[in-house]
């Protein structure tokens, strides 16, 4: 993954981060696009996508449905998981075959919600590994790279901890998503 692909997602995961409140969770997804080449995922760009979770009826009746039975109630919230408008995935998927490249898969952010969020929600420890809900949407949308994006702030500004993750084996309810190492490229 090439550093100002990064940068940009982590820029606007900060902006997101510093807005919320313990109502107003974070939200920061983005559309991961490169090539592919044997066993390495060559990640050249990132495109951000509005979240619709709040608003499309499909999403909030999935969320209604089977997320919050299986995830718990903290996803009443409609700012908690994130649903991609089917508009910015065509427009996404068209620009990537216009460019040549494919969509690999999403990044996403992971705030220190046991930190910031509702003291209710405070036991649960969130960090770059995937949760629940992660896996859930890992194996439903079955991209190869699943990034997280961990922003934390302890003791000052915060800080940023990134790792990737591929879908759990298929037909396994139980397997964990695999890990992916990433490499890191200059411009």
């Amino acid at each position: 993954m090439g550093f100002d692909a990064l940068k940009s997602f982590i820029t606007v995961a900060y902006d997101e981060y510093a807005a919320c409140t313990p109502e107003d969770p974070p939200s920061c997804f983005a559309i991961l696009l490169g090539r592919i080449g044997g066993d390495l995922f060559d990640i050249t760009s990132i495109e951000f996508a509005t979240n619709v979770r709040g608003s499309d009826p499909v999403a909030m009746e999935e969320f209604f449905q089977n997320i919050e039975p299986c995830f718990g109630t903290a996803y009443r919230n409609s700012r908690r998981g994130f649903w991609c408008s089917p508009q910015d995935l065509l427009r996404i998927h068209r620009q990537a075959e216009h460019d040549g490249v494919d969509v690999l898969g999403s990044i996403h952010l992971h705030p220190d919600w046991h930190h910031i969020g509702p003291a209710a929600e405070r036991g649960l420890k969130i960090s770059e590994s995937p949760t629940p809900m992660d896996r859930y949407m890992f194996d439903n949308s079955r991209y190869p790279v699943n990034m997280i994006c961990y922003l934390e702030s302890i003791t000052g500004p915060a800080s940023a901890a990134l790792a990737a993750w591929g879908p759990p084996p298929e037909g396994d309810a139980e397997a964990p998503c695999p890990r992916i190492t990433l490499r890191f490229k200059a411009a």
